[in-house]
């Protein structure tokens, strides 16, 4: 059927509409991008919009010179696949035991998983709890506290209760016990699931910048988040840079034209980028991977 004369105004609205609001969220991150690319001391002259006035690269062989920069962006990537991998093996195994039907008590179980949702014991006693753990200034200070998500859990634990109840016991016939019942024929075929929430992981651990600002001192694990929040909150990047490397410190003293606000919007990029390229390749796992939490047992 032809739309009407309406139809076709209504649709140009929302198709007007629908443009602004990409517009309106697309430009700042290209305008990032931009500055990034342009001259700092250019660059305060402002009127720098959709492409750099004067291309340089300067800012970023400045970030990617800087070894503290380096090395938190390698603490975040190792903390962002081994809590990945640990956060998803160790939630999947829970909410496979939580899918029993046989577990005794199992919903008062689910009950005190779900008071954690919503009451936490406050950032104090977490603090004395993770100090005589001994994670102060510990890379696993920023895993193992948040191994297991219960709202990850409550989303497998739906997934596994869908499964036909005959592969299970066809496993067992079989002599598989609960682990190679779990391991086997259970991860397999959770792909959606295991992908989605993995994501959903990855991305926490890649942006999380309280935790170690809390339990960690040592620069060398700091993750590159957490640097970064603390060159926008203090705004004095070039300073922290020739306090803390000398190559740096000779190396800034070259680029006169390098200015807070360009190595800022770098490092930004530097830290934003990796994240972002991961998601092309799980979109195709996100409908039904987050639609399974919607379905009641």
């Amino acid at each position: 059927m032809k739309n009407s004369f309406t139809d076709r105004i209504f649709l140009g609205l929302i198709y007007a509409l629908l443009i602004i609001m990409a517009f309106a969220m697309l430009y700042p991150f290209w305008n990032s991008i931009v500055i990034s690319f342009n001259v700092g001391s250019d660059t305060t002259r402002g009127g720098i919009t959709f492409w750099p006035r004067q291309f340089t690269l300067e800012n970023y062989n400045v970030v990617f010179q800087d070894k503290r920069l380096m090395t938190g962006f390698l603490i975040s990537v190792l903390r962002t696949v081994i809590g990945t991998i640990l956060s998803i093996v160790c939630t999947a195994v829970f909410a496979y035991g939580m899918s029993k039907r046989q577990l005794m008590g199992r919903k008062w179980y689910m009950i005190l998983c779900i008071i954690t949702m919503y009451f936490s014991g406050g950032l104090i006693p977490s603090f004395l709890i993770n100090r005589e753990l001994g994670l102060m200034d510990n890379f696993w200070v920023m895993i193992v506290p948040n191994i297991i998500s219960v709202w990850n859990m409550i989303i497998f634990r739906t997934f596994f209760l869908e499964l036909p109840e005959g592969l299970e016991e066809s496993a067992k016939i079989d002599g598989c016990g609960h682990w190679g019942i779990f391991f086997k024929i259970v991860v397999p075929i959770s792909g959606p699931v295991i992908a989605t929430l993995s994501l959903f992981s990855a991305v926490w651990h890649w942006n999380d910048w309280f935790t170690a600002s809390i339990y960690i001192t040592t620069e060398h694990l700091l993750p590159i988040q957490t640097l970064l929040q603390q060159i926008l909150s203090s705004n004095i990047m070039s300073e922290q840079m020739m306090q803390t490397n000398a190559a740096a410190r000779s190396h800034m003293s070259q680029l006169q034209n390098v200015t807070t606000k360009s190595l800022t919007m770098s490092t930004m990029l530097v830290a934003t980028i990796p994240i972002l390229l991961v998601y092309p390749f799980l979109q195709k796992y996100f409908t039904k991977g987050v639609m399974i939490g919607s379905i009641k047992e």
